[in-house]
């Protein structure tokens, strides 16, 4: 093998020497495109730092390009892409990317389904849902890789919101099935690119948004552009996975797949702490937004309300019905179970 040292001696002494080639290992290396539900800053905590440590240790071997929201495609047409292999890897909420599956209006923020970060990967891995995600994308050409926790689901307005009645009219960015429950209380739930929320939020197009937590707020800068923060949730946590197009994922060595099946815990892991401390630094140290609260009986409606939006949706299918029964088991345990796990 020439080193730079032999090389040098033998070019001082006259001698041909052959450029140095390029490794044949880089000709092989897997290369794959992701895109996320999140904007760039935002990317920068929920899905960044995973991927650089999976480039770093996967090396030659294999490479991921990470894109972020509408990047490649809009967020609502990630699934296609995927499933088309235009994509090879997405992460996003079920229900964001519209995918047509039986679970899909779970994905997001369903309503009250969980209390905090830690319910959602319980729900997966120990009350059976990590089962029935894998059955409804294996049929659809998707993996179902991974699914972990976000942040709570709250109000950011312009406006102060002190009760339900404050909610009525006001036009607000949040998901899909957040925006269908919330309506029964005046709210008109709009979509648009998610770059463009913050602008759409100074000329008065939009009036909120119920799209995340209060650590978002500040940092994708929609504390810049709203003047109070909710306290009451519609959801204690965001579900969110990993996919791959099925194909891709087949083809990789089973080393590769543990290797990424880590990287998402490792993501998981960091958003718990990132967000949990967070949502209460915020609320307490944060300077930007004004906290607003509607009493306890009267957002009770809106919880009333959500048990009964749980069993229209699980009127809808077998599928949807055995995972409405798997939230309400799971709740029902944490009641039972009492403080820290339920309060109240």
């Amino acid at each position: 093998m020439t080193t730079r040292r032999k090389f040098l001696t033998a070019a001082g002494a006259g001698a041909i020497a052959a450029p140095l080639a390029t490794p044949a290992i880089a000709q092989d290396q897997i290369k794959w495109r992701m895109q996320t539900y999140a904007g760039t800053a935002l990317a920068e905590h929920v899905i960044k730092p995973a991927i650089d440590m999976f480039n770093k240790i996967a090396g030659d071997r294999m490479q991921i390009e990470l894109f972020y929201a509408d990047q490649l495609v809009p967020t609502g047409e990630l699934f296609r892409a995927m499933q088309r292999g235009t994509i090879d890897a997405v992460q996003s909420d079920d229900d964001s990317m519209a995918s047509p599956t039986e679970v899909t209006v779970f994905g997001g923020y369903f309503p009250f389904a969980s209390r905090y970060s830690l319910d959602v990967p319980v729900l997966f891995n120990q009350y059976g849902l990590n089962e029935i995600w894998d059955e409804e994308y294996s049929k659809v050409g998707v993996k179902h890789i991974s699914a972990g926790a976000w942040d709570p689901c709250h109000f950011a307005t312009k406006e102060p919101i002190r009760s339900l009645e404050d909610l009525k009219g006001k036009r607000i960015f949040t998901f899909p099935t957040a925006g269908r429950f919330m309506s029964q209380f005046g709210v008109i739930p709009v979509t648009l690119p998610w770059e463009d929320i913050e602008v759409a939020m100074q000329t008065g197009e939009l009036d909120g948004v119920a799209w995340s937590g209060i650590t978002e707020d500040y940092t994708v800068g929609w504390a810049d552009v709203t003047d109070y923060f909710l306290t009451n949730n519609i959801s204690g946590a965001w579900a969110g996975s990993f996919f791959a197009n099925m194909d891709r994922w087949n083809e990789l060595p089973e080393d590769l797949q543990t290797l990424f099946r880590v990287c998402c815990d490792q993501s998981h892991y960091y958003r718990q702490w990132w967000y949990w401390g967070g949502e209460a630094d915020l609320r307490v140290n944060g300077t930007k937004m004004q906290l607003t609260s509607i009493p306890d009986a009267e957002w009770a409606q809106v919880e009333t309300a959500a048990l009964d939006f749980w069993e229209e949706i699980a009127a809808e299918s077998e599928t949807k019905r055995r995972v409405v029964d798997i939230f309400k088991k799971y709740n029902e345990t944490m009641a039972k179970a009492g403080r820290p796990y339920r309060y109240g």
